[in-house]
C-alpha cells in the first residue's frame, strides 16, 4: 500500500512539474501575424510613429505586459530614434529561435547595435524597446523605472506620468 501511494505521489508530481513548464514555455504565448510596421520614438517627438518592417516574426501573451517578443527587418537609422536607457533583453521561449537575449546584451554592450525606444508606456510602467542592428531590429517590452516604483508600491518618480487608479 505504501508503495502504490509513493508511486502515485511521484507520477502526480512529474505531472504537474510537466504541466507547469509546458503553460510556462509554450501554454501561454500566442505567435503574432505579420506586421507591416512598428512603432518608433524619433527624437524630440512626443509620440511614436511607424516605420515599415518586413519579415516580423513575433510573439505575445495576455498573461503578462512583458512577454512580447519580436524580430523583423527593418531600414531605419538609429540616430533618428529616441535611445532607450538600461535596455534588458529580455529571454524568449527556446523555440522563439530569432530572439537571443544573450546576443543582443553582447551587441549592445560591444556597440554593434543600439537600443531605442518603441513606445514608451504601452501600458503604465511598461516601455516596448527596440534594438536596431545590421538591418534587422528586435523587439521587447521591459519595465520602466515608473512601473518599478508603483508595482513595489513605492511613489513614483516625480518626472512619471500619474499612475492608473486601481
Amino acid at each position: 500500500m505504501g508503495r502504490a501511494l509513493v508511486i502515485l505521489l511521484l507520477g502526480a508530481t512529474v505531472l504537474a512539474g510537466g504541466g507547469a513548464y509546458y503553460l510556462q514555455v509554450y501554454g501561454f504565448y500566442d505567435r503574432l501575424p505579420e506586421q507591416s510596421h512598428i512603432a518608433l520614438t524619433p527624437i524630440g517627438a512626443l509620440a511614436a510613429q511607424d516605420v515599415a518592417v518586413t519579415n516580423f516574426r513575433g510573439i505575445d501573451s495576455d498573461s503578462s505586459p512583458i512577454r512580447y517578443r519580436a524580430c523583423f527587418e527593418i531600414d531605419a537609422n538609429p540616430d533618428q530614434f529616441t535611445p532607450y536607457p538600461d535596455p534588458t533583453p529580455l529571454i524568449a521561449p527556446h523555440w522563439f529561435d530569432c530572439f537571443d537575449a544573450g546576443a543582443l546584451t553582447a551587441a549592445l554592450e560591444d556597440g554593434r547595435a543600439r537600443a531605442v525606444t518603441g513606445i514608451s508606456h504601452i501600458e503604465y510602467g511598461i516601455d516596448r524597446v527596440v534594438i536596431l542592428m545590421d538591418g534587422r531590429g528586435y523587439a521587447w517590452q521591459q519595465i520602466n523605472p515608473c512601473g518599478t516604483a508603483h508595482f513595489d508600491g513605492d511613489p513614483v518618480p516625480p518626472d512619471c506620468p500619474p499612475p492608473p487608479e486601481s
